[in-house]
């Protein structure tokens, strides 16, 4: 482990979807204070990285909204209790002390000393999804890049090509075949390569798409990666290209100098998997009283555990997040009993949110 000094919190939620973000919510009702620590670069889970635009119908009181809505609301509404949040990190070792409490530490080597533990991971750690051709591998972080667009200046006067169909997608073609013809450094040449010609984004993004096509500053082309190309410097190997075959059954040579990969998300258990803790069909056995594992101090909630009668539902995670939350202000604070108090009328919990008259 590291040997940087830990943060020291009563909870460590591990997963920032909706669940892990009411979790949050719930633990500051006990006054409990929580880090958080996501794979993704920014809060919202799967739901913000699978269908952040889709509408979603079976939130409590609200009819209607979007996955990007839901995080949005969930994120003010966590507000007062100010947790720490930190993106783009898994944890990847998680030890018991003698004192009860949990050592964690992430794969940015950020520690923390939690008195209690919330996996609340989903279906795993979502991590892009990668193109399955042979030599591509050593390229990764060099010139070829998922999910993420590197620095404007290091792509300049480049010949960049970028793969995929969704919103993020659409925007990094977008931004960078717009700088193009300015004065800005920007790449040379600009091509965005999709399997059909129909994208998956906001009309405003698409609209500025189909412009930039016919202004001849972004070409798009049609196809499937089937092989790379590649040449010998002094300097070593080199990408220069991506055999690409078309529906005409056609196979011709894309050039490149950057390959910026969008192919989404897929998520895996990672570490979790090592941890020893009971699992059944990959999912994390709780008792559905409390939501805790087997190791006290330990709890899961939302897609990643399982107990008799559970059902796969943002609403149920949210019920689950309330539940392990009294169980874990038990825990920390044993000598205080956990009363049942309503936001409506309890001066302690208004004042806890900041909104007491």
């Amino acid at each position: 482990m590291s040997t940087a000094l830990p943060i020291e919190t009563d909870a460590l939620v591990i997963g920032a979807g909706p669940v892990g973000l009411f979790q949050v919510f719930q633990l500051g009702l006990q006054g409990l204070r929580a880090q958080v620590v996501d794979t993704l670069p920014e809060a919202g889970g799967q739901c913000l990285a699978l269908y952040p635009d889709k509408p979603i119908y079976d939130i409590p009181g609200i009819p209607r909204c979007t996955g990007r809505e839901l995080v949005a609301q969930l994120l003010t509404q966590l507000a007062p209790f100010a947790p720490g949040f930190h993106f783009g990190q898994e944890i990847c070792q998680l030890q018991k002390q003698a004192d009860g409490r949990w050592l964690a530490e992430t794969t940015a080597s950020r520690r923390f000393l939690a008195r209690t533990v919330f996996i609340a991971a989903g279906v795993g750690a979502f991590v892009p999804r990668t193109l399955r051709i042979d030599g591509l591998a050593p390229f990764e972080g060099r010139q070829v890049h998922y999910n993420a667009m590197p620095d404007a200046g290091l792509l300049a006067g480049q010949k960049v090509l970028i793969m995929g169909g969704d919103a993020s997608a659409v925007q990094a073609a977008v931004t960078l075949a717009s700088a193009v013809q300015t004065s800005e450094p920007a790449p040379r040449q600009v091509t965005l390569l999709h399997r059909k010609d129909a994208f998956e984004a906001e009309p405003n993004l698409l609209h500025q798409l189909q412009q930039l096509r016919q202004s001849g500053q972004l070409r798009v082309q049609l196809g499937q990666p089937i092989g790379i190309q590649t040449h010998a410097t002094p300097q070593g190997e080199r990408l220069t290209g991506l055999q690409v075959a078309t529906d005409e059954d056609t196979e011709h040579t894309l050039p490149l100098d950057s390959l910026l990969a969008y192919l989404g998300l897929s998520p895996r258990l990672g570490p979790l998997a090592h941890w020893g803790l009971a699992m059944e069909r990959k999912l994390l056995s709780v008792d559905p009283a409390t939501f805790s594992t087997a190791e006290p101090g330990l709890f899961a909630v939302g897609d990643i555990n399982h107990y008799p009668g559970k059902r796969k539902l943002i609403l149920c995670g949210f019920h689950e997040a309330t539940l392990a939350a009294f169980a874990a202000a038990a825990l920390v604070h044993p000598e205080q009993p956990v009363r049942l108090q309503y936001t409506t009328t309890s001066t302690l919990l208004q004042q806890r949110l900041g909104v007491t008259p």
